[in-house]
């Protein structure tokens, strides 16, 4: 799951920095609040790599997903990105834990007949 998700965290990294850069374009925004705001997200975006696995690192990362969606308001184009980032979120939470589990059967050892013919 760990890397699954920690794709989809680096690919929102770049979207939030080139979303940085068209909201800097906004007269109506203070180039240091984009860019406080931006860092913010995009240092989140680092560290929930680390945190993925960690109680309470997926719900992070949710709402990282719902941050993104709301950062429309200020660049509209993120409506539409944040909503396919949360649908990627969502993909590699589900299928990281499928694929988590398929290792964890295929590393426990065989129950059957294991030391049967030993003697």
């Amino acid at each position: 799951m760990r890397t699954l998700c920690a794709s989809t965290l680096i690919g929102e990294f770049f979207v939030i920095g080139f979303a940085g850069l068209v909201a800097m374009k906004d007269p109506d925004l203070a180039m240091s609040t984009v860019w406080t705001v931006s860092g913010i997200a995009m240092f989140l975006c680092v560290v929930l790599c680390g945190l993925v696995t960690r109680p309470g690192g997926i719900q992070l990362g949710w709402a990282l997903q719902v941050a993104l969606i709301l950062s429309g308001f200020f660049v509209p184009t993120m409506f539409f990105l944040g909503a396919v980032f949360a649908v990627l979120w969502w993909a590699s939470v589900h299928f990281g834990r499928k694929v988590d589990e398929a290792k964890a059967r295929f590393a426990a050892p065989a129950s059957t007949g294991a030391g049967a013919g030993a003697s």
